[in-house]
């Protein structure tokens, strides 16, 4: 494996042997550590020579995910002539279903939306498609995609991650022991992969006893609610997923303060935060959800659907595109924030 300076000089000589407009941003791309040939295909969209409006909504910038996002969909709006207005989802149905409204009663380019929850926004996403708006679904299934016309779906694979951080988990407990796992938002699709990717692995273990499942929703204060209680509740507890890096990191706090720190934690996303914790040894394990490049992505497919008129299937914009990161643990977790701080990855 190449060392952290080795790889960045490469990419850097890369970005100058490009040339040419596409080649240049498509050399540009590799450098923030895309793969050359997605890179290629995303420099062909081109820049778009007229300002483009976009509006963009994720579940709520509570969520350290949520708001990196934000940052990673306006920095790339820049380098695509894309101005981004957002619409915040607070964390709540309700309120992002008023916001998808409000966004719906006004004219975009196109428009890229993490939903809640599935079937939530479902309505007013149909009414910005019949009105002829390219929708980028992130990270969690507005509806089935047999329901709804999106313009493509770009998420990763949450049952990897959820499957992934929990084997870390039992393999730190030696195969046997007490374990929890608390939830994101039911409905949300991400979060219910995670779930069946979390008992995937556990059924393989006959001496691990599940002993709670209940959801936070992605709300730190719930989770402390939460973790305040099965603290009390159960005596034993050797280790506990996440749905988020958020919840796992708010209920450490609550363990602190109960000296119960030697359960085994693990969460989602390796955000700085979690990486940062992994390496205190205060979590085991994490797992990358790319927010940067769902978010980035999203907004280089609607350029692409709106500057070259690239539409859905075989020789367009795939219908499902899958955006991975690695698991993360103490061995990985340095070079990960170091990218995570220089690069959008």
């Amino acid at each position: 494996m190449e060392k952290n300076e080795e790889l960045i000089d490469r990419r850097r000589r890369t970005l100058l042997a490009g040339a040419g407009a596409a080649g240049a941003l498509g050399a540009m791309l590799v450098g923030l550590g895309i793969d050359p040939a997605l890179a290629q295909e995303m420099a062909a969209a081109g820049r778009s020579t007229k300002p483009l409006k976009a509006a963009f909504s994720n579940a709520g910038l509570q969520a350290t995910w949520c708001a990196q996002g934000k940052e990673a969909a306006e920095y790339w709006g820049k380098l695509f002539n894309v101005d981004v207005t957002w619409f915040d989802g607070e964390l709540d149905a309700v309120k992002q279903r008023a916001a998808i409204d409000d966004m719906a009663s006004q004219k975009w380019d196109f428009v890229a939306i993490q939903a809640f929850g599935e079937g939530t926004l479902t309505a007013p996403v149909n009414k910005m498609i019949d009105a002829g708006i390219p929708v980028m679904d992130m990270d969690t299934l507005i509806a089935p995609l047999d329901k709804i016309n999106v313009h493509t779906f770009i998420a990763p694979d949450n049952v990897f991650m959820g499957a992934a951080v929990t084997q870390a988990l039992i393999n730190a407990i030696g195969g046997e022991g007490n374990i929890i796992m608390t939830q994101g938002a039911l409905g949300h699709t991400g979060a219910q992969g995670r779930a069946k990717g979390f008992f995937s692995v556990v059924k393989n273990y006959p001496k691990i006893k599940v002993l709670d499942t209940s959801p936070a929703d992605w709300d730190v204060a719930k989770v402390a609610r939460l973790w305040e209680d099965l603290l009390t509740r159960f005596p034993k507890i050797d280790a506990a997923y996440f749905h988020n890096d958020d919840m796992a990191l708010a209920a450490y706090k609550v363990m602190a303060q109960r000296h119960r720190t030697e359960i085994k934690i693990g969460g989602c996303d390796a955000m700085p935060p979690a990486l940062e914790a992994v390496l205190a040894g205060k979590m085991t394990a994490t797992v990358r959800n790319p927010s940067c490049r769902t978010h980035g992505y999203s907004l280089i497919a609607g350029v692409a659907a709106v500057v070259s008129g690239e539409k859905t299937g075989p020789d367009g914009i795939p219908k499902n595109i899958v955006v991975d990161g690695p698991v993360v643990t103490d061995a990985n977790a340095p070079g990960m924030l170091w990218m995570e701080k220089h690069f959008l990855i």
